[in-house]
């Protein structure tokens, strides 16, 4: 009953302090906590929370997901969408669920924030794991963009419009949004040979509630532009510093994601170190559901 009341305070929390966010917990508040960042600007942490949180939760963690204000299920028209603010949802979850420390778990644009965050807030991080995340944006645009040349060498109407992408200004959404469309073109975000668990973890979550949750809020990634000045950045400073000040990081990506070059990921691996940093194969860019096994064991292993 203790528990269940400590819950519901939590959940009011979060309710009335943080902006109607939505939020929940797996787990047991005497375990490590772990805070999942999804991905964005647009996202929810709905596939996360459908398919791995509570196999994260049986590994001992305490795991604690949300949706950023204004994205997934926390909808508010007056969201600005901007770092500050995710900021201070990410410090009323602190609050809500009596976290002083927590390990920052944050896949591909919530990389950005999760390292934003560290590094603003260091004394209330306990490590950082970057899954499948973004770090030097221009560079992954780039990325995309070359391959895109590349496999449509041949295709005129195809390499107008890589053209058109290129001309448009790198710090707008539509550039973005138009980079990661050719990215999806090309498959980069498909694992390229399924398992059979992967696919039974695609099927039951697509077949239960948090499919049907998933809302994706087109306006989130225009207001971003809009409003936050820092919008294609390159962390890489940030996370040499955040390791300087004490604070671990930890580096898991898909072998088959293809936004990321060969040389992003090498240079991931040397700013974190080559014994937290891991590279997976036959697999992509959502790496708890492409491999889940190997994902939960790295997480495991390091944050234990």
């Amino acid at each position: 009953m203790k528990s269940l009341l400590s819950l519901l305070f939590s959940l009011l929390l979060v309710s009335f302090n943080a902006q109607n966010i939505y939020s929940k917990a797996y787990g047991s508040p005497k375990d490590i906590p772990v805070i999942f960042i999804h991905g964005g600007p647009g996202g929810n942490a709905t596939l996360f929370e459908g398919t791995t949180a509570q196999k994260l939760a049986d590994k001992g963690f305490y795991v604690i997901l949300y949706d950023r204000r204004g994205e997934g299920r926390s909808k508010d028209g007056n969201a600005s969408m901007t770092f500050k603010e995710s900021f201070q949802d990410l410090n009323g979850i602190y609050e809500a669920y009596g976290i002083k420390k927590a390990n920052i778990l944050a896949h591909s644009f919530g990389g950005i924030i999760g390292t934003l965050f560290t590094g603003q807030f260091p004394e209330k991080v306990n490590s950082l794991t970057l899954a499948g995340a973004l770090f030097s944006q221009q560079e992954t645009y780039n990325h995309i963009l070359k391959r895109a040349k590349e496999r449509f060498k041949d295709d005129s109407s195809k390499l107008k419009e890589i053209y058109e992408i290129e001309s448009l200004s790198k710090n707008s959404a539509d550039y973005r949004k138009r980079c990661y469309n050719i990215a999806s073109d090309m498959n980069f975000f498909t694992m390229p040979s399924p398992t059979s668990e992967s696919q039974q973890l695609r099927k039951e979550y697509e077949s239960g509630e948090f499919y049907t949750a998933n809302f994706r809020n087109p306006e989130s990634p225009l207001k971003f532009y809009k409003n936050e000045v820092q919008n294609n950045l390159n962390n890489t400073a940030i996370l040499k510093k955040i390791k300087q000040q004490g604070v671990p990081i930890f580096a898991i990506y898909g072998k088959d994601d293809g936004i990321f070059s060969e040389k992003q990921l090498n240079d991931m691996k040397t700013i974190v170190g080559k014994k937290h940093f891991k590279v997976v194969d036959n697999c992509s860019h959502y790496l708890f559901v492409d491999q889940q096994d190997e994902f939960l064991q790295f997480i495991s292993l390091h944050l234990k």
